[in-house]
């Protein structure tokens, strides 16, 4: 057996072994707003329920590793002493995954990762309107682990007002659990969904994906296109160029003749295909076309 004291080991590697060792874990879809009321969202996987009376749940945006520096949620829970946390689950898992890009601060995750703000009721910050339950929290307390990278921020959060999807319900109101398809966070680029186990989303780019407010209104607006579609599209750094959607379209028209007159419902359905084994150039390249 391989054995370690922790402070022999580089913060990152002993983070991975933390993160790989310790999964899957519930993830955090924490909703902010900032002083001047801008909206941020981002996920958490350091994060759980530890009380039910009162109801108390805490997360922890942790210093990053690789710089120390801290995260926009830690600076916005610290003003406003409120939050939103949402739950994720499968069908929203790759916009989830989009918006834990880190963009410049008052950026807004929600339209970036082409998700719906929701008003809360009692807080400030807005909820994610496709999330199938929702916990409007107020801060408690913050309690700071470490001044290093890689130091968590405990982020203690009372439950002021809760909201189930009815969809998810069951007849006597106790949660379908297996309808609900929960996904948890692994270590690396792993997730697991808890009703099918582990499965594996790239992680997003170290520079900025477009986002879906950047897309053509065709694909926005798509009513083929899923969420989970969307999420994975917003993650490119650059769309395609005419030249290389050309070139595509060219080659595509052995196999699928008539792509060049299709309509966007018939390229959108294409495109999924594509998006399903992950071929994310290659469906942007047909939308575009």
């Amino acid at each position: 057996m391989a054995s370690f004291i922790p402070n022999t080991l580089s913060t990152s590697k002993l983070h991975s072994y933390l993160l790989s060792a310790v999964a899957p874990r519930p993830i955090a879809f924490a909703s902010t707003i900032d002083a001047n009321g801008n909206a941020n969202l981002s996920p958490f996987s350091f994060f759980n329920v530890f009380s039910a009376n009162p109801p108390i749940l805490i997360f922890s945006p942790a210093r990053r590793v690789r710089d120390n520096t801290t995260k926009h949620t830690l600076h916005n829970v610290e003003a406003t002493k409120e939050v939103v946390i949402n739950v994720v689950n499968y069908d929203l898992v790759h916009q989830m995954s989009l918006a834990s890009t880190e963009y410049p601060e008052a950026v807004n995750e929600f339209e970036k990762a082409g998700l719906h703000m929701l008003e809360s009721d009692i807080v400030k910050p807005f909820r994610v309107a496709e999330s199938p339950v929702q916990f409007e929290c107020k801060v408690n307390e913050i309690i700071k682990l470490g001044t290093e990278g890689g130091a968590g921020n405990l982020v203690i959060c009372e439950v002021v007002k809760l909201h189930i999807d009815d969809d998810f319900l069951n007849e006597d109101k106790t949660i379908n659990q297996n309808k609900l398809d929960l996904v948890a966070r692994a270590g690396g680029s792993l997730y697991s969904r808890a009703n099918k186990g582990f499965f594996e989303i790239p992680k997003p780019l170290s520079n900025l994906g477009i986002g879906v407010d950047n897309f053509p209104d065709h694909v926005k607006n798509s009513m083929i296109l899923t969420g989970n579609n969307l999420g994975m599209l917003g993650n490119v750094e650059t769309l395609p160029s005419k030249d290389e959607v050309d070139a595509f379209v060219n080659d595509l028209g052995a196999r699928y003749p008539k792509i060049k007159e299709a309509t966007h419902r018939e390229k959108h359905t294409l495109a999924r295909k594509y998006l399903s084994f992950g071929d994310v150039q290659s469906a942007w390249k047909i939308l575009l076309s």
